[in-house]
């Protein structure tokens, strides 16, 4: 069995290959325990100045988190679906506060858990092959590891746009936007990659250096005005009869994308982008979302949403109706809910 997580020193860096192509290097609960054990060893390593994240082949950096598993597992034993979010959301928060910089590389498809492990990296590269999306809310969940943080972080009101919809995002745009630091061409990479390890306090100029200007097309800024104005409002009808009210093609088939979303998940989604900004620390985040994702994987839409887009694949899921999302963000009981890896853990603790 190949190992799925290629973790190494080379240089003075340590190196982290995702290693699962098939399955476009989605996360599985071993991934996420490989990637914590190695950055908790490497955290106290003096001879490793920085940690570098990429895929090892294949067109996709990571599609997200092995999903369908996580669904099959809700029918027979909750907790094992619980587990899997539980320590992916300990691993997010072990990179938002790691004491070493990370620069992830997002050459190919960027989703879902794939975004938790790019944004708390100090440096995002993307390529020309990038293509970065949270589409939670077509599976009936929302964008998480940490999508609250930094997807209420975005300006105006792009956050409500890129969760309801599930719109895709090409390197420029990601640039554009901030969610990339850099857009590099995809066969520079491994010079760059050698380049950091080697010296790893130039690896701004490095990146700087590496990057050519006119890094492609953001179409999306021309779109700004328009999103600001139709997604205004935190509630989903609104939305929706904003949308309406446009002569905008565009604006119809955005409608049409979001009334094939999950309607609960989508309304979950708007009211995670009230309430994140208000967490002053990413360790509230991630106790808030964890708590909505326990809900959310215990509601039918989690389990009708994967089989209709990840199993059967015949994309006509049926919905439950929408129901009153408040109560899915009220905190979990002391002994179930989240809390972030022991200060002191060894790589060998779990």
């Amino acid at each position: 069995m190949q190992d799925e997580i290629r973790s190494y020193q080379d240089g003075q860096a340590g190196r982290m290959r995702l290693n699962r192509p098939h399955a476009l290097h989605a996360l599985d609960l071993a991934m996420v325990r490989a990637m914590t054990r190695a950055l908790i060893e490497w955290r106290d390593q003096d001879d490793i100045r920085i940690v570098l994240i990429d895929h090892a082949e294949g067109r996709g950096f990571c599609a997200g988190g092995d999903v369908v598993t996580i669904a099959n597992n809700i029918d027979g034993h909750v907790a094992a679906a619980r587990a899997f979010f539980f320590e992916e959301y300990r691993l997010n928060h072990l990179m938002y506060t790691y004491p070493k910089p990370g620069v992830a590389f997002m050459d190919g498809v960027t989703m879902g858990g794939g975004v938790g492990i790019t944004c708390p990296c100090r440096y995002r590269v993307a390529t020309e092959r990038t293509m970065f999306a949270m589409p939670e809310t077509a599976i009936g969940i929302f964008p998480d590891v940490g999508g609250g943080r930094y997807l209420s972080r975005l300006r105006g009101r792009l956050a409500q746009y890129l969760s309801l919809t599930s719109a895709r995002l090409n390197g420029a745009e990601c640039k554009a936007l901030r969610l990339a630091t850099h857009v590099i061409a995809s066969d520079r990479l491994d010079a760059v990659k050698e380049k950091i390890a080697a010296n790893p306090y130039r690896v701004q100029a490095i990146l700087d250096e590496a990057e050519e200007p006119g890094s492609g097309d953001a179409p999306i800024l021309a779109r700004l005005p328009l999103i600001d104005r139709c997604f205004a409002s935190d509630d989903l009808h609104a939305i929706l009869a904003s949308l309406d009210a446009e002569e905008d093609p565009w604006a119809a088939a955005t409608a049409k994308t979001i009334r094939a979303k999950s309607p609960t998940a989508c309304q979950a989604s708007l009211r995670m982008l009230v309430e994140s900004p208000k967490h002053m620390h990413f360790v509230d985040e991630m106790r808030m979302e964890y708590a909505l994702m326990v809900r959310l994987i215990e509601f039918p839409d989690f389990r009708e949403g994967v089989r209709a887009v990840l199993i059967d694949k015949d994309n006509a899921p049926t919905w439950a109706p929408l129901a009153d999302v408040a109560p899915f963000f009220d905190p979990l009981p002391e002994a179930e809910a989240w809390s972030p890896l022991p200060a002191h853990i060894g790589k060998n603790d779990f």
